[in-house]
């Protein structure tokens, strides 16, 4: 089974990715790595705007589902269950349902995600909440296909979690959707 992992920023993905991994014997396909590869042979620094940057352009060059097909490919080579994160792109989504992949959605309160981002110190993570209220709003709802639109890829998906709570709480709702998957 293939899964696209989609969500707010800060919503849970990756600690839904890591449950997922060491529970389930997922393998993890990261976009975040896929780009950050990309931005450092550019030589360019990986922070959000540049991982943006990088994968519009990618999308715009190549085609909407891109990133997501690489990703899918190396899936498929290797067997096995397989997560792909982040679908971030409806392009990607309609790639991903149209092979079979199932897409399960992760949200939590704005407030509680930006808490969040700041406790994991990653480097595209390092900003004022206004600063990254901003670039999230700019991924949230793009009409353009090779562009973000989270928001719309999340109305694609096959189950929907809510990660208000607390983290035992999540890795419920985790089992519950992969239940609802299988």
């Amino acid at each position: 089974m293939i899964i696209g992992v989609t969500g707010t920023i800060g919503a849970g993905k990756g600690t839904l990715v890591d449950y997922l991994v060491e529970r389930h014997g997922f393998t993890h396909y990261s976009v975040r790595e896929f780009l950050i590869e990309e931005i450092e042979k550019r030589g360019m620094v990986p922070d959000r705007s540049a991982m943006r940057s990088v994968a519009n352009e990618l999308r715009a060059a190549h085609g909407p589902a891109y990133i997501i097909e690489s990703l899918y490919a190396r899936a498929l080579e290797n067997g096995g269950d397989a997560l792909i994160e982040s679908i971030r792109a409806i392009g990607e989504a309609e790639f991903l349902k149209e092979k079979g992949a199932k897409i399960l959605a992760v949200d939590a309160d704005r407030k509680i995600r930006y808490e969040r981002i700041q406790q994991r110190g990653a480097s595209t993570d390092q900003v004022d909440f206004d600063t990254w209220v901003m670039q999230e709003e700019r991924e949230l709802a793009s009409v353009e296909p090779w562009d973000m639109n989270v928001l719309g890829v999340m109305a694609m998906a096959d189950v929907r979690i809510e990660n208000d709570g607390p983290r035992g709480t999540f890795e419920e709702l985790i089992d519950g959707a992969l239940s609802a998957l299988l």
